[in-house]
């Protein structure tokens, strides 16, 4: 009888073992499909995952949706996330989520080769790229006004840029919201910047769903002039259009391109493996060589583009949770204050 207690007792450790060990396995087995919103346009996002996939194996299906949209559409589907990552955006939309608890903390394997201020402190969202907000204009415009290429935003306010500017709407847009940022923390006066914000309206010709949605008008003529990440001003500059890229005296603010992993989701493996991917030189090198003009949250990444050489643009140090804090509040005063 003691034997068989004895053998009993044996099986069914044995039996627990190999059932905690069958879960760990399952729990560590990566899927090989994604889910994905992605702040990132959609021609750069597609370029990284097929990279990712390439590299992976896991394929991603995607949707692009500007940042307020993303953020508002996470929040209401936190109860059944649909999506198992967020890629791109400004980090202060992700801070804004945090506190909203749609984001899953996750230190990705090469985090400590990115520097912490382009990191989540909690781990809640990783640094992918850096976009400096700048201003883009139209040469021919220039030209034809004699006037030199932007330096202030009073310059932006001036008649000769009347029914000329198109840029990102605040309540969509996180380049709008950069803007928004940019002002207050370079006029060191929130007042100030949202009255400033008041006269530049006025010349305002279209205000855009997304961040980039302005640039090409600009490009072609159909405006003088607008506010742009410059990642999206690269791209369309790159293309050969006759534009000058600007920045305003009183400096500008750089979103993080983050990244992060929802809350909830069907496949937190492969977002794992998204984030592992997100962190690695890899990434940063593939953007570079592929004209993704993000500047790159690894130091070892060789920039060599000199418009992304960020010692040359009069940057404002922020902090993203002091954005993330702001964002509703900001976006609320604007609509209120300056559109209306």
């Amino acid at each position: 009888m003691k034997k068989f207690l004895v053998l009993l007792i044996v099986l069914c450790l044995t039996f627990s073992i190999f059932a905690q060990g069958a879960k760990e396995a399952a729990e560590a087995k990566v899927e090989d499909t994604l889910d994905v919103y992605s702040i990132m346009p959609e021609k750069f996002a597609t370029q990284c995952f097929e990279q990712f996939t390439k590299e992976t194996g896991i394929k991603v299906n995607f949707v692009r949706l500007s940042s307020g949209e993303a953020l508002s559409r996470l929040i209401a589907e936190k109860d059944n996330p649909q999506v198992d990552a967020l890629w791109g955006g400004p980090s202060d939309t992700y801070d804004a989520g945090v506190k909203e608890g749609i984001f899953m903390p996750y230190t990705p394997k090469e985090a400590d080769k990115i520097p912490a201020n382009y990191q989540s402190p909690d781990h809640y969202w990783t640094g992918i790229g850096l976009i400096p907000l700048c201003f883009l204009t139209n040469t021919d415009f220039l030209k034809k006004n004699n006037l030199e290429a932007p330096q202030s935003w009073e310059d932006l306010c001036g008649p000769a840029y009347k029914n000329g500017l198109q840029m990102a709407d605040a309540r969509t847009s996180g380049t709008a919201t950069e803007r928004i940022y940019t002002m207050v923390l370079g006029y060191k006066d929130e007042a100030k910047a949202f009255q400033v914000q008041k006269e530049m309206n006025k010349n305002i010709q279209l205000y855009t769903k997304s961040g980039a949605g302005g640039a090409l008008p600009v490009a072609n003529g159909q405006a003088a002039a607008g506010v742009f990440y410059l990642c999206d001003a690269l791209d369309i500059v790159n293309q050969g259009y006759p534009l000058v890229i600007s920045y305003p005296k009183q400096g500008v603010t750089y979103g993080v391109e983050g990244s992060g992993i929802v809350a909830g989701c069907k496949h937190p493996n492969a977002a794992k493996a998204l984030m592992d991917w997100a962190s690695t030189k890899n990434l940063g090198s593939f953007m570079m060589a592929n004209k993704i003009c993000y500047v790159p949250t690894r130091p070892d990444v060789e920039v060599t583009d000199p418009n992304m050489d960020l010692s040359k643009i009069p940057l404002i140090e922020s902090s993203s949770q002091w954005k993330g804090e702001n964002r509703a509040r900001f976006v609320e005063k604007w609509e209120n204050e300056v559109i209306k």
